[in-house]
């Protein structure tokens, strides 16, 4: 049961990533970079964004979500956290 749940739970958060990765590339291009200048700025973009989700994560089980509400809740949160 508890391998089930790490799995899940892996998957939810690589699935976030896969959507930050994907947002990244896309701010990228809006910016039009390219080079170095795009590899660096993606770099930064993806740390950014699994340091969001990791403090999303925590913000998540002080508040004893779980399932479905855990994952929107987190969605939310990252999303929020790099808009700004």
């Amino acid at each position: 049961m508890r391998k089930s749940v790490l799995i899940a739970v892996l998957a939810l958060f690589s699935a976030n990533l896969a959507l930050a990765d994907a947002a990244c590339d896309a701010k990228a291009a809006e910016k039009k970079l390219a080079g170095a200048a795009k590899q660096s700025f993606l770099k930064k973009c993806e740390k950014d964004t699994a340091a969001a989700q990791t403090s999303c994560d925590a913000k998540a089980a002080e508040k004893k979500l779980a399932g479905a509400a855990k994952q929107s809740f987190a969605k939310k949160c990252v999303k929020d956290s790099m808009a700004k």
